[in-house]
């Protein structure tokens, strides 16, 4: 069976492989905060579903209670190491009706036929306002039939490659939620360039496109709309031989990875 990825906008994407549905960051509502999901329906019910779910780090927008609190009783939870410590409402799931697992970089986990295995990224994974504990940002490989990368949230770094490995699918993210990217973050430029250095048979762009605070519509609405779109250019570009898969919100993709 195939590899099969499903993205739901934001960072949240499905990917099925080996029998076992991964559901990365769940983000899975119509509003967080200021932020408003202006691109795609809120996903349905059976985004929820998985067998396992990874979290990435600990923002707000990769970390969600109230969207965790929508899996399946017993469903698995990967975050990084010191998630329970600095997020009480993580506490209060693991207590009830999640089975959470902290995680660090080099940190493997079996969950059916497939292994997860959590690798370093480049960007702030605390989270704030809950003091200075510091929580790593990962991202995850998922080895089973095809290997696939989702690099959570990242600025591009010189071991990206040699951490992450040979793989045959990468999710990048290439934008944000606001018209302004901080240090830590891939835009669409460095995405594609982290594309050349992976080198996977096929990339799917995530992370933009979604959610945009409300009220600044008019600020830089490029960089709302245009990630996507740019990620593929670029990436044409620079590596030619990766086949990029630009989905719309709920729209899935079985990428040809057989070597």
């Amino acid at each position: 069976m195939p590899v099969e990825i499903t993205w739901w906008g934001h960072a949240t994407a499905t990917v099925t492989d080996s029998g076992v549905r991964v559901l990365t960051d769940p983000l899975l509502v119509q509003r967080l905060a200021h932020l408003r999901r202006r691109r795609g329906a809120v996903p349905p019910p059976e985004a929820a579903v998985a067998d396992v779910a990874l979290v990435s780090h600990l923002h707000a927008d990769h970390l969600h209670p109230r969207s965790l609190a929508r899996l399946e009783p017993g469903t698995r939870v990967l975050v990084p190491r010191g998630a329970l410590a600095a997020v009480p409402a993580l506490r209060r799931l693991a207590a009830g009706t999640l089975r959470v697992t902290e995680v660090a970089p080099g940190d493997e986990t079996r969950v059916g036929d497939l292994t997860v295995r959590a690798v370093p990224a480049a960007h702030d994974g605390r989270r704030l306002p809950y003091g200075p504990r510091r929580s790593p940002a990962l991202g995850y490989v998922l080895r089973g039939e095809s290997t696939t990368y989702f690099a959570g949230d990242t600025g591009l770094f010189d071991e990206m490659a040699d951490v992450v490995g040979p793989c045959d699918v990468a999710l990048l993210p290439v934008g944000g939620w606001g018209p302004y990217l901080g240090s830590g973050h891939l835009d669409a430029s460095r995405a594609a360039r982290a594309a050349a250095r992976l080198a996977p048979r096929c990339a799917v762009p995530v992370h933009y496109g979604t959610f945009w605070p409300i009220g600044l519509d008019a600020v830089r609405p490029h960089e709302f709309h245009s990630p996507g779109e740019e990620f593929v250019r670029q990436t044409t570009a620079l590596a030619p031989e990766v086949s990029v898969h630009r989905l719309e919100h709920g729209q899935s993709v079985r990428p040809e990875v057989a070597r």
